[in-house]
């Protein structure tokens, strides 16, 4: 439940092992307990431990390409008198899809200046003693808020002065070749590496002309030179970009144009349409070109044209820097495209490696149309979550809202308006409400909706309202531990999408009603 109440959570101690506590919170309406963590530590410490779900505080403790797989727990000593025996262990459960080669599980801990260090997991164990779970179990040394996080994972080697040649072990097809005495004394280099999916450059293509010549990009390569030692020497970097699928099918079918016209002379090149136009498609020359594109320091996108790109078999790449970059990514291209659009290019393709599609959907309950509920998801998963709501009972109408971007830890505030307004416990009515997105959980309220005034609307069978959605970023977010509730004062800002929805007036004879919501929903795209 996103909001300010949080759970009360009880501690459970292991009276046989006498290190050990389980912290547990009974979920709203069921009569299950659901783990919250398990603290190893002396006895005597953990008579003084105290944990919370913060969950409405997940916005302040995640970055870009980090996704929370966890509750947001904060882990506090009760009696400020008494010091904590460090190191505990801490294993807090967690549920994680998607990690694949370049992810990794971290521990965040944030204290109260909001100030983050990373922590390994010891274990990923799946049972933590009877219980079947996932958890990521680390050691501490102090107390704070915790975060479990699927994270790009880092791959840190030092660069001795005699030289290195260093494979990265999450893709050993990227390579870093430093000749001797590129530096002066040893350097270290930290890299993450952000694959590109196919159908994310599809889809800037598809919402742009201007990409058309795109064919396809390495993965961004974001790289941390902590001694700032210059090159002395070139670098020679090796990465896969994938070829042009298009060419193979241009070559075949120049073969085929070669045996229609060797056996066809006479028929005139009109009757050949494909034929014809495939052969002049992306220009004259059926040879990719490619560009680098990166940053320096934290300055703005360059393209770096004095770099030669040789083409490799197999899709690889590779070109040499004598300077440092703080990340970089190489552009295939079908035919020269300016560099003014090269950086709109890097600039939104950055911008989507940072976000995920997604869609609000607000469904009633069959039977009871003045229960609804909100969910927050990523675009890919809508048609599973959809088909959750049904076996739970939710349908629409309306359909889900259309598709938007949003950033791990960006906030979907809603509210409202018209004759009709919503409670979380059917007692207090007219607040505003908030779902915090992180596209590995799926944010979701149950509502309560009623009409504000039985004798409006007198000329419709219906009571008439409004649910307007607004999009919260992280820096308009508030860096508080304790979250004030949505304040509901959007005055100065465009919604994000509307869902007008109503309610059936009851009427002698007439004891239930069908919920009738419609969507008009605002691209802000």
């Amino acid at each position: 439940m996103q909001g300010i109440m949080r759970p009360k959570i009880q501690k459970i101690i292991n009276i046989r092992l006498f290190f050990s506590s389980r912290f547990v919170v009974e979920e709203s309406g069921k009569s299950e307990h659901k783990i919250v963590c398990f603290i190893k530590a002396p006895a005597t410490a953990l008579e003084n431990l105290a944990c919370t779900i913060v969950n409405d505080t997940s916005s302040l403790v995640v970055d870009d390409f980090e996704e929370l797989v966890s509750n947001v727990i904060s882990v506090e000593c009760s009696d400020y008198e008494k010091t904590i025996p460090f190191p505990i262990n801490i294993a807090i459960p967690f549920t994680s899809h998607f990690r694949g080669n370049y992810r990794e599980i971290m521990v965040k801990v944030t204290d109260v200046n909001f100030q983050s260090h990373y922590l390994t997991p010891i274990s990923l164990e799946g049972y933590h003693g009877n219980h079947k779970e996932t958890f990521a179990e680390v050691k501490v040394y102090q107390l704070g808020v915790f975060s479990v996080l699927s994270c790009l994972k880092k791959e840190t080697f030092t660069v001795p002065k005699s030289g290195l040649s260093q494979n990265l072990s999450m893709d050993s097809r990227i390579s870093f070749h430093y000749p001797s005495e590129t530096f002066t004394s040893p350097a270290t280099m930290k890299l993450k590496i952000h694959p590109i999916e196919p159908s994310l450059i599809s889809t800037l293509k598809a919402r742009n002309d201007m990409y058309l010549s795109v064919v396809s990009t390495s993965a961004l390569v974001y790289v941390h030179h902590p001694s700032a030692q210059p090159f002395n020497n070139s670098v020679t970097i090796t990465l896969p970009c994938p070829p042009n699928p298009e060419k193979k099918r241009k070559e075949e079918e120049t073969e085929q144009v070669r045996a229609i016209t060797a056996t066809v002379k006479r028929v005139p090149a009109a009757y050949h349409p494909r034929a014809m136009s495939s052969l002049r498609k992306n220009g004259e020359s059926l040879s990719d070109t490619f560009r680098l594109l990166g940053h320096r320091n934290k300055d703005e996108w360059m393209v770096f044209d004095d770099i030669i790109i040789q083409n490799a078999q197999n899709g690889l790449v590779s070109f040499e820097l004598n300077e440092h970059l703080e990340s970089f990514v190489v552009i295939r291209l079908s035919f020269i495209l300016e560099n003014t659009y090269l950086l709109l290019f890097a600039q939104a393709l950055e911008e989507a490696v940072c976000s995920t599609m997604s869609n609000v959907v607000l469904y009633r309950k069959r039977e009871n149309p003045y229960k609804i509920i909100v969910l927050l998801t990523a675009s890919k998963d809508l048609t599973w979550e959809i088909q959750n709501l049904h076996e739970e009972g939710y349908f629409g109408p309306p359909e889900p809202t259309q598709q938007f971007p949003l950033r791990e830890g960006e906030q979907i505030h809603f509210q409202f308006r018209g004759n009709i307004f919503a409670s979380e416990n059917g007692k207090d009515f007219g607040k505003a409400y908030r779902l915090i997105f992180h596209s590995q959980r799926k944010p979701r309220l149950e509502l309560h909706i009623k009409e504000v005034d039985e004798f409006a609307n007198h000329s419709s069978p219906h009571y008439k309202g409004t649910a307007v959605f607004y999009k919260i970023t992280r820096g308009m977010i508030t860096k508080e531990w304790k979250q004030p509730l949505p304040h509901g004062n959007y005055q100065h800002q465009s919604p994000l999408c509307k869902l007008p929805l109503s309610l059936p007036k009851t009427t002698p004879g007439v004891t239930d009603g069908a919920v009738l919501i419609h969507q008009q929903s605002i691209n802000t795209l």
